[in-house]
């Protein structure tokens, strides 16, 4: 495993994503979970973000503060990354949306891009790609090369996502060696159809109550 890989070795975090794998979780409460645990990736990622000095008034006297210096931009990929969005604009609410539409083929397990909400050129300087799940790494890879192609640096990109395969992985990390990973888990295998085992089940599903009976 590279060294831009982060993983959150957190008891509150390992207990929501047990509470995230039981199939009987309901969808308000994986959405809860889901959201918890991306502001932690967010908090986390965001640690070694570089700062400025934000000078200010309280009502006691004056005072030097911290601001960001990036601009940040996110970069959820539909649908699932939706599930994440929120807990980051928490922690960055001016933050703009490029929400990225890539579906994966069935019987290939190919990526597809069908949507893109990119401007013509970047207006940020660091992005974070939120995406819940890695399984095969092929959607994460795909969205990765369209902000690259954008104008983003791939080491100014940061990959956000709450449960990767050990396989996935692998291959994103072969494909884009500058990209940092944050997630709070990995499992070691895939199914032949390319679902993490044991994994969570279609997070879209999950949190868009989509699941057919």
């Amino acid at each position: 495993m590279s060294s831009k890989l982060n993983i959150i070795d957190h008891p509150v975090v390992k207990a929501q994503l047990t509470k995230l794998r039981h199939e009987a979780t309901s969808p308000k409460e994986f959405r809860e979970g889901i959201h918890n645990i991306s502001f932690t990736l967010g908090i986390e990622a965001s640690r070694t973000l570089e700062t400025q000095d934000v000078p200010g008034k309280s009502p006691v006297g004056s005072f030097v503060g911290t601001g960001i210096k990036p601009r940040i931009g996110l970069a959820p990929v539909l649908r699932a990354g939706l599930g994440m969005t929120d807990a980051l604009l928490t922690l960055f609410p001016d933050a703009p949306v490029y929400h990225l539409g890539i579906f994966r083929e069935k019987v290939t397990l190919q990526p597809v891009e069908y949507y893109s909400k990119l401007p013509p050129h970047p207006t940020v300087d660091q992005v974070f790609l939120l995406d819940p799940l890695i399984a095969t790494g092929g959607t994460a890879s795909a969205a990765l090369t369209m902000i690259t192609d954008w104008g983003v640096p791939e080491k100014n990109v940061k990959l956000l996502a709450v449960l990767a395969s050990k396989p996935g992985l692998a291959n994103i990390q072969k494909l884009h060696p500058d990209l940092e990973i944050w997630v709070a888990a990995i499992d070691n295998e895939l199914t032949n159809q390319g679902i993490i085992n044991p994994g969570l089940g279609d997070t879209g599903d999950r949190l868009f109550n989509t699941i057919r009976a």
